[in-house]
Formats: C-alpha cells, sequence, structure tokens
C-alpha cells in the first residue's frame, strides 16, 4: 500500500493520501488458490443472487483472480465438476458468460462503448445523485462497491438500473465509476452487463424496483430513511433504447483466427524476458510457465492510468500480485510509455484477447507468443447474444 502511494499515488483516483487496501481482497496467487480451495458451489443456483445480510449471499468472490489471469476459467470450471448438477451447470454458465465478453470484446474492442446506446428515461423525479445514499439498498451497494471493490453481479444490476432507467444518467459514466473501483473492472464485462441492463440490443431495460430489495435483502428497506416514500416502489417507465447500426462484426468474424490468437507456441527467438500484462499475473500464464528462467517485465501504463483515474486499491491488488511474482523471479517494473520502455527488447509473452494488447504487441514484436488460455475458442459465428454465441461455443477446459 505504501509502495503504490508512494509511486502510483499522483495517478489514482484518490490521490496519494487516500491509497488503501481492499479490506476483501488480497493480490497475488496464494490468495487466489486459497479463495478457490475454499469455494464449494453447493447452494449456487439458489443463493447466488442474495444481497442481504452477508451470510446469505452465494456468489464465489472469485472474479478479482479470474480477470486478472490467476486463476484460469478451465481451472474454475474444473473445479465444480462434483458440485450438485443445478449448481454446477449454473456456475459454468456464469463462466460461459464471463467468456463471452471477452469474445465480444476481442472482435469489436472499442465499439463496445459507443456501437449500443440508449435514450436516459424520463426520470420520476429529481435525482441529485443517480446513487443517492439516503437509499439503504443503493447506499449499500454504493460503500461496498468504493470499500471493497466488488459487488455480487444483482447489485451490479441494481446500481446499473438506479444510475440509467431511473436517474437517467449515461451509461457510459456509471459504467467508468464501476471500472475505476471494481478489482474484476475489464471494459469486457463491464460494458456488457451495463448494455445488458439498459436494454440495448434486447429492448428490455431491467427494472429495479422495492419488491427486489426485499426478496434479496429482508428487513433492509426497514432501515432506510425512506421507507415511507420510497423512491423505487414501482417499476419505472423507462423510453426504449434507441437502435443504432451495429458492427458488422456482430454477425461474423473474418478474422476469427487473428481474435483468438495462436493455438501453439509461436517462436521467432529465445526471449530474454517475459511481458507481463493486468490479464497475465498467473503463476499458469502460458508464457510465465514456458520460460521459468526468465525475468518479468511489467509497466504501468501512466498515459492510461492518469486517464483511467483507478482507485488505489485497484493498483494495490496489482502490486501485492507483481510482488508475489518479484518473490519467485527476478522482476523489473516500470512508469511509462510500454512502447517507449520494451521497445527492443526480445520478450516472450501471452497473446491476450484485448485490442490494446494486439496494437502493442504489433510494435513490440514479441519474439515468443504463447497460447490464450481460452475456457472456449472463439468462433466465426454470431456474437449478437450470448445465445447465438453459446451455440457455437465449445467449452475446453483442458490443464491450464
Amino acid at each position: 500500500m505504501a509502495w503504490v502511494a508512494e509511486n502510483l499515488g499522483d495517478l489514482t483516483l484518490e490521490g496519494a493520501a487516500e491509497v488503501t487496501a481492499s479490506p476483501r481482497f488480497r493480490g497475488g496467487q496464494r490468495a487466489a488458490d486459497s479463495a478457490l480451495a475454499a469455494w464449494d458451489a453447493g447452494g449456487y443456483a439458489r443463493r447466488r443472487n442474495e444481497v442481504w445480510p452477508v451470510p446469505r449471499r452465494g456468489a464465489s468472490g472469485l472474479s478479482p483472480y479470474i480477470r486478472h489471469g490467476l486463476l484460469p476459467l478451465g481451472r474454475v470450471w474444473r473445479h465444480v465438476a462434483g458440485s450438485p448438477g443445478p449448481d454446477r451447470a449454473k456456475f459454468r454458465d456464469e463462466l460461459l458468460w464471463q467468456e463471452y465478453a471477452r469474445h465480444l470484446y476481442a472482435r469489436v474492442g472499442a465499439a463496445t462503448g459507443r456501437a449500443l446506446r440508449h435514450e436516459p428515461a424520463r426520470a420520476d423525479r429529481a435525482w441529485r445523485d443517480p446513487w443517492p445514499r439516503e437509499m439503504a439498498c443503493v447506499g449499500l451497494c454504493r460503500s461496498e462497491l468504493e470499500r471493497d471493490g466488488w459487488l455480487v453481479n444483482q447489485t451490479r444490476m441494481w446500481l446499473a438500473s438506479q444510475w440509467t432507467v431511473r436517474a437517467g444518467a449515461e451509461w457510459r459514466a456509471g459504467e467508468d465509476r464501476f471500472f475505476a473501483h471494481l478489482l474484476d473492472g475489464s471494459r469486457a464485462a463491464n460494458r456488457l452487463g451495463w448494455q445488458w441492463t439498459v436494454g440495448a440490443g434486447t429492448g428490455r431495460p431491467y427494472g429495479f424496483a422495492r419488491w427486489q430489495v426485499r426478496k434479496r435483502a429482508p428487513g433492509l428497506c426497514d432501515r432506510c430513511a425512506l421507507r415511507e416514500n420510497c423512491p423505487i416502489e414501482s417499476f419505472p417507465e423507462p423510453r426504449p433504447p434507441a437502435r443504432v447500426t451495429e458492427p458488422e462484426q456482430l454477425a461474423a468474424d473474418a478474422e476469427a483466427a487473428a481474435t483468438a490468437g495462436p493455438v501453439r507456441a509461436l517462436l521467432q527467438g529465445e526471449p530474454d524476458a517475459v511481458w507481463l500484462t493486468a490479464e497475465s499475473l498467473g503463476e499458469a500464464d502460458p508464457a510465465l510457465a514456458a520460460h521459468p528462467g526468465l525475468p518479468a517485465v511489467f509497466v504501468w501504463d501512466e498515459r492510461r492510468l492518469r486517464g483511467w483515474r483507478l482507485s488505489g486499491k485497484r493498483l494495490v491488488f496489482l502490486a501485492e500480485t507483481l510482488a508475489e511474482i518479484g518473490a519467485r523471479r527476478p522482476l523489473e517494473l516500470h512508469r511509462g510509455d510500454p512502447a517507449a520502455l520494451l521497445l527492443g527488447r526480445r520478450l516472450a509473452a501471452t497473446f491476450t484477447p484485448v485490442p490494446g494488447w494486439r496494437a502493442l504487441a504489433g510494435l513490440l514484436g514479441p519474439v515468443a507468443v504463447h497460447p490464450w488460455p481460452w475456457l472456449a475458442r472463439p468462433h466465426a459465428g454470431s456474437v449478437r447474444s450470448y445465445s447465438a454465441w453459446r451455440k457455437r461455443a465449445q467449452p475446453t477446459p483442458g490443464s491450464h
């Protein structure tokens, strides 16, 4: 925490003096392994959407480790093999949803933030703040987001719906708030969730209302200052999303092989270092595993971090993870422009399904590129919806 405050504090949302760690999640492979070992999917299908009191929850809490490659999806998929059938099926479906988000983002890229939009709802009252803390349900969710850097999926939908459908605020601004705080924050999953909530692509916005709070957080409304004048007593009446022209890539991918990356390692020379990114920090990362004797190198991208203004707890989580890597092998940390700092290095890297990585790798020319550990390798068919994608997706958990 002190290291982040001293070296990166000026780039954080709160500033150096306010950098803190998440009280719930520690970074690193040991923490990830412990979380997975303790995770029992029994009861998941019934309890995954429970919100409060906290012991009622059935969510796994594994997403920060999945997002940063500490727990590959295939490993988590195999972990629940012996779980009760309905729980195993529901949990694996959620893993496939994460994979779908990655496929969509790898194919369409930044267009996920502009290709689908909605017109704000006609708010049924004046909302000074899209997330008013005086609402017990919103205050609980907002506090967990800002303190812990994590939310169960149900409360992500509550906050997104409150922001857009109720308060009429623009979804991209809300998604940026999530991205700044969530330890599992990714443009792939975040944008997909927000667009689903506002009804982009489906025409059916998710209508957050009091009955959902009573069902998923029994007793919470009794503690609310607005319990006699609840602003979400009934469903809102939003305007439908505006229809816009879809990117052609949603229907088919003419470059599916490029989207998915190599099937086997591409070797063009002997590397002298392993290039790490925020997606590839796990012990089982293909490039790290294939080159155990090489030092690793990670660049804190100053321009992006200054623009994103992430919460300090996100950077602390990453720093803790990198410190653990540094205890196992030599590790170089840099702050600045990755293209300038790494140009000319003989790098090994794991292909990453993020458009920015592909662009940077094109400049740096790694001499060894290892395959991404897909749960289901991207296909060339439709990704217009999860159901359309799922018809052709073939999970192959493998040995990752």
